[in-house]
């Protein structure tokens, strides 16, 4: 099964506990169950969906201590091209405003290995920090290397010099310039793993320093879907909906999602961006055309799951359990 696999998800009633800013333009709300639950447990890497109004539900990751079952923690970014979420985030959700939630949900999985490097850049140290915190309960050699555009917008800076000293480097852009990926990453190492997460432009320069490390030892989560290859072509085929019972032919620009739809079959989606994960279906036939930001090209050939919100199909016939 593929790593991306999201295991039980909760549907919560919560309420915004606590509510204050970490770093400029980042505010950081702390969530609690409105009956007074403990919260279902999580791993580093996984975020919530949170409920922000109709057709508005967007991903946030996990940033708290996960050994703390009264709260979850989430830090925003308020984007200045907001699609309605971190504005709403910003602007609506004070300390008292409840808030659906579903999850915990993890497609960014911290693997065990002895030794990580984390790179991180401006809001995508969320998911980051309770994987360092992970990675020194475990005992193993780590350091993180963090950067964004000015010390004032990095969040919890202050806390991870104070507890992990010389092992986590921040890296201003202001100050220093770009992150020195090829000092960071140029000698490849059998024993290690990359995790990153945060902006396009680091992602690539990251995945292009680890292209000659060993098979999988790149991890990342990305914020906006990755681009296509230009070969790329919508072609037609024909999706079994094997729990349906309904097989659907799936037109050159139309969606698995919206084809299946159509025939009075619900996929759940959020993002329709192949970036959030709510649409995971397993594959029981046929073989898939990925085109999500998720999975990584190893779990994309394993083929026993997809993102049919923008993936398509590779042979003929698909057959999906839904």
């Amino acid at each position: 099964m593929s790593r991306a696999s999201g295991g039980v998800e909760h549907e919560m009633d919560l309420e915004v506990a606590g509510r204050d800013a970490v770093a400029d333009g980042v505010v950081r709300l702390t969530l609690r169950s409105a009956a007074g639950e403990d919260l279902p447990e999580w791993e580093p890497g996984a975020h919530l969906d949170l409920h922000l109004g109709p057709d508005l539900v967007r991903q946030y990751s996990l940033c708290g201590d996960r050994q703390d079952r009264t709260c979850y923690q989430v830090a925003v970014l308020r984007e200045p091209r907001s699609r309605g979420g971190s504005s709403h985030v910003h602007d609506a959700l004070e300390v008292g405003r409840a808030v659906r939630a579903k999850g915990p949900r993890n497609h960014f999985a911290l693997d065990e290995a002895p030794a990580y490097r984390f790179v991180a850049g401006g809001i995508g140290i969320t998911p980051i920090i309770p994987m360092v915190a992970a990675a020194e309960k475990a005992g193993a050699e780590w350091t993180l290397t963090y950067g964004g555009r000015t010390r004032a917008s990095m969040a919890f800076t202050a806390e991870l010099t104070e507890r992990y000293g010389d092992r986590v480097t921040l890296a201003p852009q202001d100050e220093v310039g770009l992150l020195d990926l090829d000092a960071l990453l140029g000698a490849p190492r059998e024993d290690t793993l990359v995790y990153c997460c945060g902006p396009e432009a680091l992602l690539e320069a990251v995945e292009a320093r680890c292209a000659a490390w060993p098979t999988g030892s790149l991890r990342l989560e990305r914020f906006a879907p990755r681009e296509l290859p230009a070969t790329a072509e919508d072609g037609s085929f024909q999706v079994e909906l094997a729990r349906s019972g309904v097989t659907v032919t799936v037109a050159p620009g139309v969606s698995i999602v919206d084809a299946a739809a159509e025939a009075g079959v619900t996929i759940e989606t959020s993002c329709r961006e192949g970036t959030c994960g709510t649409c995971e279906t397993s594959v029981l036939g046929g073989v898939p055309e990925h085109r999500d930001s998720l999975l990584t090209a190893e779990e994309q050939a394993e083929n026993d799951v997809m993102f049919p919100c923008v993936s398509r199909a590779s042979s003929p016939t698909l057959t999906l359990d839904a």
